[in-house]
């Protein structure tokens, strides 16, 4: 599904632990690092599709999280020109996200990088709150730096629990 003017609706996951460290993962087979993201189907709302990401890229379920906030509407990226499919109509130009913001409550055995026919990750480790703005790919640095600086205030809920 791709809006009138080119973006791909789309959730993004920042998933934070006690300790305020956030969860980085690896692509499959590549070298990219990234939050688990993914395109939100045509029936979705933005927290359905948020929950299905989260058990199709993590292995995660509802119970092991709990949602602190989202962004307030859209945040878009363009993709650079090399990376549009122009075989595809509407051709698409970018994404644009909604981005939740949750607590882990579980332990790191919760995770199951290979619960999809094609996994999307094959590693993850836990970062600083604002590292991964500056080691994602540059097309996206601007809207997780947007993402981050939104859920900055609400951390104090993860670091106390007071969720």
């Amino acid at each position: 599904m791709i809006d009138a003017d080119g973006f791909r609706p789309n959730v993004g996951i920042v998933l934070a632990r006690e300790d305020g460290k956030v969860f980085w993962a690896r692509r499959a087979g590549q070298d990219g690092w990234q939050f688990p993201q993914g395109g939100m189907n045509t029936d979705e709302t933005p927290i359905e599709a948020m929950y299905r990401e989260l058990t199709e890229e993590t292995g995660l379920q509802g119970d092991h999280v709990d949602v602190l906030g989202s962004t307030p509407g859209w945040l878009r990226y363009r993709l650079p020109r090399r990376m549009r499919r122009r075989n595809q109509h509407p051709v698409c130009v970018g994404q644009k996200q909604v981005w939740f913001l949750l607590q882990f409550k579980a332990d790191d055995s919760a995770f199951q990088l290979d619960v999809a026919d094609k996994p999307e990750f094959d590693h993850f480790r836990w970062v600083d709150f604002w590292y991964p703005p500056k080691h994602v790919i540059a097309f996206k640095r601007r809207v997780y730096e947007r993402a981050l600086k939104h859920f900055e205030p609400l951390m104090h809920r993860v670091n106390s629990n007071d969720v």
